[in-house]
């Protein structure tokens, strides 16, 4: 026959294992989405970045092809 203290003792073991790790898991899901949330704002901000938006526009005065080849 099992003795009922070893159970009771097995059940509150497991409660408590549970218990500690519900916390490290619910700060992986949480820091997981803060993480994915900034990588997204990375791209978006690199795509920017590389199609030039943010670069100065340069002013450079319209040379027609005989300019080009000094035939002017």
């Amino acid at each position: 026959m099992a003795n009922p203290m070893s159970n009771s003792s097995s059940q509150v073991s497991t409660d408590l294992l549970l218990s500690f790790s519900t916390v490290p898991l619910l700060l992986i899901l949480v820091g997981s989405r803060a993480i994915a949330a900034a990588m997204k704002e990375m791209g978006q901000s690199s795509e920017e970045l590389f199609r030039g938006d943010r670069l100065p526009i340069l002013k450079i005065s319209p040379v027609s092809l005989d300019d080009e080849k000094g035939l002017v």
